[in-house]
């Protein structure tokens, strides 16, 4: 069970990560951090030099990074997050990365006695802001009590998917989804635009369509107004997708409809790397709206 001393470790601080920390500050955790672009900043958290220092000062390791390559360089080498464990810690890997990545890890910290849990989350900022997130785990039974303190405070449920590697490939599927439904949207929107329907009806009824998700009607509201603030950035849903691209092709399962999907999420990334992924259904009106 937590006590009132224990840490929280942070390896990356980001939108998601420090919305986060606020939860778990609420819950009775303390917090340091270290982010890998050296950026970031916030009173109540204390910034350390390296990834290592940050492990050594930590109960509890809590990663969130963008991608392989940033896991690796924050996880491994003298000063990755791994030099600092001690027998015995656990790490969390809410980072969005690859299978193999995820299994590298935890077989990393298996030769040091540290548990580690990939553990991806479902949602985006307004999720994380109101401690709504559901939590995707891959893990044994005994790994899932031990972290289910932090995951009830940055989260309203915890699937546990399985072994170690569940999570991470639990949360693929489900972006894979999810990038597919917003590339059929953005599509079906340019359709109606171009077909003549008035734009404002036509987002009115989208809203209430029960075959929309609640979340692509966000998005859609947000292409409504042209605001596509980074809920959840075009560079990360497209590497999400390459991800599952990569892990299907590992199995042969053929996906053709994700394939294409993730050939519009790129271009939505070259366009507007940093906007949100919607950002999609303002490209495909711009194109059929002839104004360019």
């Amino acid at each position: 069970m937590m006590t009132a001393a224990q840490t929280i470790g942070f390896i990356g601080l980001g939108a998601m990560a420090s919305r986060m920390a606020v939860n778990l500050a609420k819950a009775g955790y303390k917090a340091v951090a270290y982010t890998p672009s050296g950026k970031g900043g916030n009173g109540d958290i204390a910034f350390l030099a390296t990834a290592a220092d940050v492990a050594r000062a930590a109960d509890i390791v809590l990663v969130c990074v963008p991608d392989d390559e940033a896991l690796e360089t924050c996880m491994y080498g003298a000063a990755g997050a791994l030099a600092g464990m001690k027998s015995g810690g656990l790490v969390l890997n809410t980072s969005s990365v690859s299978p193999e990545a995820t299994q590298a890890l935890f077989e990393a910290g298996q030769k040091l006695g540290v548990t580690v849990i990939d553990c991806p989350v479902s949602g985006s900022t307004p999720e994380a802001e109101a401690a709504a997130l559901v939590v995707l785990a891959g893990g044994s039974d005994d790994a899932m009590q031990r972290a289910k303190p932090v995951f009830d405070a940055i989260g309203r449920l915890t699937v546990h998917a399985g072994p170690p590697g569940s999570g991470a490939r639990l949360k693929l599927v489900i972006n894979a989804i999810m990038g597919a439904g917003l590339a059929a949207v953005a599509e079906a929107i340019a359709y109606g635009l171009a077909a003549g329907l008035d734009r404002s009806m036509l987002f009115d009824a989208l809203d209430e369509m029960a075959v929309i998700s609640p979340h692509h009607k966000r998005k859609i509201r947000m292409a409504r107004t042209g605001d596509f603030a980074p809920q959840f950035p075009a560079r990360l849903m497209q590497k999400d997708m390459r991800l599952f691209l990569d892990a299907a092709a590992r199995l042969a399962v053929p996906v053709p409809t994700l394939a294409a999907t993730t050939q519009q999420l790129s271009l939505t990334r070259r366009a507007a790397e940093d906007a949100d992924y919607s950002a999609l259904i303002g490209i495909m009106e711009k194109i059929v709206a002839n104004d360019a």
